[in-house]
């Protein structure tokens, strides 16, 4: 049976239980599939003749009644091979995976379609969220998409005005804590336990069951093989959870041989998690005053912390961290090299690949993937800065001459 499974104690919960942590001891929950039902349904693999997307994959996914989907059309967003950034970092096969192609631009909407589509299910009157932006753009979309309202709290003055905009248009009720986002996620927490809305940050399970469908897409897109190595932007880490909770179903039923290394990349102002990692400690010291450029990674105690420990554990992986300064001039040679604009978080895993290589930790002839969780149009702020601004002239041609010639 389907269920629910507290990581830390071992305790049982219904699929159907309205919960997001554990009653018993206060740890986070996981989805665990029934190996047996889900082998009996997917070993016709019509499912593999579907259009790739995230509902491609239903029969994985812990929702019941199909009318209570909403969804946007997430997923299928594109893997491309980078052959001229792969030549100028000295390896051979580099992937993009373009998460900031999704409908609200960021990879946050795999795990939406997934949690608002069960908050429908549930029959919750209204969902809410902690967010340093993405999340609250992506709430807002498919909370509006299933007509359901929605709050959500964030870092005052610490959030991208792209993704606030976002958040607002679609009709959400935008909240700022004076505060970074940890302390907006505690009050959520608490909040959605004493006023009774439906939490959707990525303590809840089922965000984490939408977002483990880019580890099927990547797979499905390498002909059902898989990369050597997957590189992933880690703030909250709930997705470096999710594509590792992916990779170990589709290894379980026997659909993939091996499941790649997992690398995770924080930003050195908040990495709570890549000390961890250095130091070979089983626990994190969180970062008190988180501080990056990197505003959708800018978190000092993430909250599925012990699960990315565990997944870099198991996976035979690694974690590290990486300037600003590394982190900007990755996000232009990405956009330079290969016509892609990610934001500035999404360009901390091309950052840590550079520094994986130049380290000498990555073989010449790995398979990578490195992902990129959204579009470089959520922090035009950041971007103007970085490139230096905009050169202004008289409206005369020698003026244009000028500039060419410098």
């Amino acid at each position: 049976m389907i269920s629910m499974q507290c990581i830390g104690c071992g305790a049982e919960y219904s699929i159907n239980d309205v919960i997001c942590g554990c009653d018993k001891c206060g740890d986070l929950l996981e989805v665990r599939i029934d190996e047996e039902s889900l082998r009996e349904k997917i070993e016709k693999e019509e499912w593999k003749l579907r259009p790739i997307s995230v509902w491609k994959y239903k029969e994985f996914l812990p929702i019941f009644d199909e009318t209570k989907i909403v969804t946007l059309n997430e997923g299928g967003t594109p893997l491309y091979k980078c052959e001229k950034l792969a030549k100028e970092f000295g390896i051979k096969n580099l992937y993009v995976k373009n998460e900031g192609a999704n409908p609200t631009g960021s990879f946050k909407d795999r795990g939406m379609t997934v949690g608002v589509s069960k908050a429908l299910e549930l029959g919750v009157k209204a969902v809410f969220c902690a967010s340093t932006g993405n999340t609250s753009a992506s709430l807002a979309a498919y909370a509006a998409k299933a007509g359901l309202p929605c709050i959500v709290l964030v870092p005052a003055g610490k959030i991208a005005i792209g993704k606030l905009a976002q958040a607002m248009m679609y009709g959400a009720v935008v909240v700022a804590v004076k505060g970074n986002f940890d302390v907006a996620l505690q009050m959520a927490t608490e909040a959605s336990k004493k006023i009774g809305l439906y939490l959707l940050n990525s303590i809840n399970p089922f965000r984490i069951e939408g977002q483990k469908t880019a580890a099927f897409e990547i797979c499905d897109q390498f002909g059902w093989q898989t990369p050597d190595r997957v590189i992933l932007p880690v703030g909250n880490a709930g997705n470096i959870t999710a594509y590792w909770k992916g990779f170990k179903e589709l290894k379980a039923l026997g659909l993939i041989e091996k499941p790649p290394k997992m690398v995770g990349v924080q930003a050195a102002g908040a990495s709570p998690i890549a000390k961890a990692f250095a130091a070979h400690s089983d626990t994190i010291e969180p970062v008190e005053n988180p501080e990056t450029i990197a505003t959708a990674i800018r978190i000092g105690n993430p909250v599925n912390w012990k699960r990315a420990l565990n997944v870099l554990k198991e996976s035979n992986g690694a974690a590290l961290a990486v300037t600003d300064d590394e982190i900007v001039k990755a996000q232009k040679l990405l956009a330079r090299r290969e016509g892609i604009f990610i934001e500035p978080a999404s360009a901390a895993s091309i950052a840590g690949l550079k520094k994986l290589v130049e380290n000498g930790e990555v073989n010449v002839d790995e398979a990578i993937v490195c992902v990129a969780t959204g579009h470089g149009l959520k922090e035009p702020e950041a971007v103007v800065k970085a490139c230096g601004g905009i050169i202004e002239i008289d409206p005369s041609i020698e003026a244009l001459e000028r500039v060419i010639k410098a």
